[in-house]
């Protein structure tokens, strides 16, 4: 990492991290430029809208986390392809950040193992403040680095994970509204009072739509376990998450909850995607375990609890339908 002070009272930072892959420069640029692969990617991201799209430029907002916080802004990039680079400008940036852009560069390395690696951040925070500045600096920092790593990982290990990567849905019908099922999964702070295989529960909303959840579940076999997740809640009509602390068996598990109405008929679909952690199977399964049987246990465990989730959700809504 360099980090070039370009005032001496702190107002504009530049910083770059790189990393080395061994994988070919296209298939890493393609990481890059699919933001909407991002949360399956880099730890940070929650999620990744497209608010305007054309064949260079694009318009996202970001749901991410930041030393630990959520946050979200909107960005405009221009992909160039052919250069293999990546501009970025934050739109709107969340304070304490005043401005914030950068670049991804992914060349050959210069001595031909395998493909080089630059993230570059240029930012101002508000207001010159030298704690929010340092704040700023420990985010970009730790992100960089994470986001890095990872990409390093999922672009060496693309073709030999493929086994590892599991996802499935499950869903309900109802006689009734689809509003009252949103509101019975965004709810999450009630889920103690309404679904028996959930301990314990703390909802946090810093912002309208943007929730932390800290959650123990039950097991059948009546032990628990605590998760968080960071959820993204778009009104009456989805729900999208990210779990930000993991049971021992997944290094990755992301979802969304989707709400449709025809008539006087809603649906109610649950998604998982996971990533399996292979060097846990053993210690979680025992000796004889191997990948079939780690994807089996994961689709039965977390489809009962959604299961569980949507019949009350259904119930609730032909309840006071």
């Amino acid at each position: 990492m360099t980090v070039q002070e370009l005032d001496d009272r702190g107002a504009v930072r530049e910083v770059e991290h790189e990393i080395t892959i061994a994988a070919p420069a296209p298939e890493v640029y393609r990481l890059v430029a699919d933001v909407a692969a991002w949360p399956r990617v880099f730890p940070p991201t929650v999620h990744v809208e497209h608010l305007e799209r054309g064949r260079e430029q694009e318009r996202i907002q970001i749901w991410a986390t930041a030393n630990g916080e959520p946050r979200t802004w909107t960005s405009r990039r221009t992909l160039h392809p052919d250069a293999g680079r990546v501009t970025f400008r934050q739109e709107v940036s969340t304070p304490p950040v005043a401005s914030m852009g950068g670049e991804w560069i992914v060349e050959a390395a210069p001595d031909g193992g395998g493909t080089r690696v630059r993230l570059l951040h240029d930012y101002q925070a508000v207001a010159g403040d030298p704690a929010a500045a340092t704040w700023i600096a420990d985010a970009v920092d730790r992100n960089s680095r994470s986001e890095l790593a990872a990409l390093r990982d999922t672009a060496q290990r693309a073709a030999s994970a493929a086994d590892l990567v599991l996802s499935f849905s499950d869903a309900v019908v109802a006689q009734g509204s689809a509003r009252d099922m949103y509101d019975f999964v965004s709810e999450a702070d009630r889920w103690t009072e309404r679904l028996p295989h959930v301990a314990a529960v703390e909802l946090t909303e810093p912002r309208p739509g943007l929730q932390t959840l800290r959650m123990d579940t039950r097991a059948p076999d009546g032990s628990t376990h605590t998760t968080e997740s960071v959820r993204v809640c778009f009104p009456q009509e989805r729900i999208v998450y990210k779990q930000t602390t993991l049971p021992a068996l997944m290094s990755l598990h992301t979802g969304y909850w989707l709400f449709e109405q025809a008539g006087d008929v809603a649906t109610a679909t649950s998604q998982h995607t996971v990533v399996l952690r292979p060097e846990a199977i053993a210690a979680v399964l025992g000796p004889d375990a191997g990948v079939p049987q780690a994807r089996e246990y994961v689709r039965n465990a977390l489809g009962a609890n959604s299961r569980a989730t949507l019949g009350h959700a259904r119930d609730h809504a032909e309840r006071v339908r």
